[in-house]
């Protein structure tokens, strides 16, 4: 049985998966729906799960980019579809880990931020950390960032998303 896993990337990231047609997660790390996070939202259901497992990889992807000096200021998240990912509770309800590559065929779609986000995933990228640690100024950051939705794009659509940027 597949399993929809979300990996925070960055465009350099997202241009090396076009290229090799495959790509490994930094650290394995994934974010999907697993059982500590559907206990933490009982109310909800597996699309609204989905959806919090999304952001938190959307989140991620801030930290790639805080990490990336001079990559694209967008956040990129893609979906796939993978055959196992380990729960990683030490590190949050959402985080998984996986240990194979996963290849563009496993790819269910990609998003990314609009051109009009860069400003606020710029600021955002820059204050992630010290949002973690309570900073309200630098929440207010990541909240202008996390207002702009990432944009659904089909796999064959990723050589010409990229070829726009």
């Amino acid at each position: 049985m597949q399993m929809r896993v979300y990996v925070p990337m960055t465009v350099p990231m997202l241009e090396q998966l076009s290229q090799d047609r495959l790509f490994m997660p930094l650290s394995g790390t994934v974010f999907t729906v697993t059982p500590a996070l559907r206990e933490a939202y009982t109310a909800d259901g597996d699309d609204e799960l989905a959806e919090v497992a999304m952001a938190e990889a959307a989140r991620a992807s801030l930290r790639l980019l805080s990490a990336q000096p001079g990559a694209r200021t967008r956040r990129v998240v893609v979906s796939a579809d993978v055959a196992a990912a380990e729960h990683r509770p030490d590190l949050d309800a959402a985080v998984a880990r996986v240990h194979e590559p996963i290849t563009l065929k496993q790819v269910a779609s990609v998003h990314v931020d609009l051109e009009d986000a860069e400003e606020d995933v710029r600021r955002a990228a820059e204050v992630v950390d010290a949002a973690d640690l309570g900073d309200e100024d630098a929440e207010f950051a990541l909240g202008d960032a996390e207002d702009h939705s990432l944009a659904w794009y089909a796999t064959q659509e990723l050589p010409f998303l990229l070829e726009l940027m």
